[in-house]
């Protein structure tokens, strides 16, 4: 009998299963996924916004002024990387200036810091590669740039350290109340739980309904992006936004934390909450956007492209509170933008709300705030490496040269709680294959690896869902030889 399941394992439902871990509660996640964060939590801006253009009196204008604030400290204990690099929101004429002032307002409403309008030349005197047509600028120090999938493993890997299971490629196929609380059919389980906590993203709906009347709708909005090399990732040092319009924040244009720029999203709704592949028409979108605010961008140095959706609602606000037919399920649903920003924060509120409902629970007197930190080895000093390198060989051996990445940090990866267990979980903890290459060069080794150290069939390996094979089987036997080469099929995911 749990105290509490989670249902989704992004960064909402791993920040409050985090903060659940500071108790004594029972806690478990639950995720249709093959890793933590492999929905909007992987493909999204990565931005920690300052928190202007929230309307005051939202659950996003509370949440996400009050989230920034807990970024540095909560980063710092889980060794995830975070620059508050401050943004700007651009504006072209007296209209988009106009806005801008607005914007201001809403911000120093909503209690956010040291907010400027800037002119034109303190702009560009900031970023010189910006627009000479730009007017001014809305500057807000406070943003800041993340790693969001390697926050939401890292809240995940704290919080199993401090007692919660994770349970992932377990799809929730059925909720039943009965008189203890609730019995989830998860795969071939049926767990048993006092509380659920509705985290499920896109298909939140879809888990509300398994055991409420429909009250919320999900509406998928696609946002597509491209990724450039680290050569042009100093391009502009903030992020830039364009002045918001009826139909969105525009494109946006910005470094990330580990050296890359990125630019996007798109922003369409569509009916296929799966449907992450990019088009054409949103990746051209891109280019025409960005030139008018960065022209003469280095398009061709573009490394990768990728899609991820964001699960709105008609009110275009978070829909956090508890059901009003099944006491103890917490829906905490549409989390879209600012939703990495405010995490921390909800991660608090649905807490309290628990404990409201639940009455409170003791304190885990145990519980560690700080996750053993990752070793990069290409950062250390020559006799630290030495010293390493003495201690585990495997630290002597450079496995994705792009990003420097060497075998004794992918093992140490795999190996944590909530280790990596594919291709893409490991390039999201370590970066093996995030580099120029994507994963060309070391892609096989990597493989090899995780087959050992996992002790299953290479073939058993995938690229990131359970249906992206890599490896088929042998292309031919030498019965002289004690292995046989691999046929490499086309992956099936981006």
């Amino acid at each position: 009998m749990y105290d509490v399941i989670i249902i989704g394992a992004g960064i909402i439902g791993t920040a409050i299963a985090r903060e659940l871990s500071k108790y004594q509660i029972k806690t478990i996640i639950v995720d249709k996924e093959n890793d933590i964060a492999n929905g909007t939590t992987k493909a999204n801006s990565a931005i920690v916004h300052a928190g202007y253009d929230a309307k005051r009196g939202t659950l996003k204008a509370e949440t996400n002024v009050a989230g920034n604030a807990m970024y540095e400290d909560l980063c710092n204990e889980l060794g995830v990387p975070f620059r508050r690099i401050g943004s700007f929101v651009v504006g072209f004429n007296e209209e988009d200036m106009s806005t801008l002032n607005e914007l201001y307002q809403e911000g120093v409403d909503n209690g956010v810091p040291n907010l400027k309008i800037l002119n034109k030349k303190q702009v560009k005197e900031m970023e010189p590669n910006l627009s000479d047509e730009i007017m001014g600028a809305l500057y807000a120090p406070s943003a800041g740039i993340v790693g969001p999938w390697e926050l939401a493993i890292a809240l995940a890997e704290n919080a199993a350290e401090n007692g919660v299971e994770i349970l992932l490629n377990t799809s929730v196929t059925a909720i039943e109340k009965n008189e203890e609380g609730f019995l989830v059919t998860a795969g071939d389980q049926r767990l048993k739980t006092k509380y659920i906590i509705n985290c499920a993203g896109l298909f939140a709906d879809e888990i509300n309904n398994m055991v409420n009347t429909p009250s919320f709708k999900i509406l998928p909005h696609r946002g597509e992006y491209n990724l450039f090399d680290k050569s042009v990732g100093d391009y502009v040092k903030r992020v830039i936004f364009q002045t918001p319009t009826k139909h969105g924040k525009g494109v946006l244009v910005l470094p990330t934390v580990h050296g890359n720029l990125l630019i996007g999203p798109t922003s369409d709704f569509i009916d296929d909450p799966e449907a992450t592949e990019t088009t054409k028409e949103g990746l051209q979108s891109l280019k025409e956007k960005t030139n008018s605010v960065v022209p003469n961008f280095p398009f061709h140095t573009v490394i990768t492209s990728f899609a991820g959706l964001r699960a709105k609602v008609a009110t275009n606000d978070f829909f956090i509170e508890e059901s009003k037919e099944s006491k103890g399920f917490i829906n905490v649903a549409a989390i879209d933008s600012p939703g990495l920003s405010a995490a921390p924060a909800i991660g608090e509120m649905v807490t309290k709300l628990l404990f409201g409902i639940a009455g409170g629970f003791d304190l885990n007197l145990s519980f560690n705030p700080t996750r053993r930190p990752n070793i990069n080895f290409m950062v250390l000093s020559d006799e630290e490496k030495a010293e390493l390198i003495q201690r585990d060989p495997r630290y002597g051996r450079v496995i994705c040269r792009c990003e420097s990445v060497t075998e004794g940090e992918i093992v140490d990866i795999i190996n944590r709680k909530a280790g990596a267990t594919n291709l893409d979980a490991i390039k999201r903890r370590a970066r093996a294959g995030a580099g120029r290459c994507q994963g060309g060069f070391c892609g096989p080794r990597v493989m090899e690896i995780l087959a050992r150290e996992l002790n299953v069939d290479i073939t058993s390996i995938v690229k990131d869902s359970k249906e992206s094979y890599i490896l088929t089987g042998p292309t031919k036997s030498n019965k002289n030889q004690e292995h046989s080469s691999q046929l490499v099929a086309v992956s099936l995911d981006n």
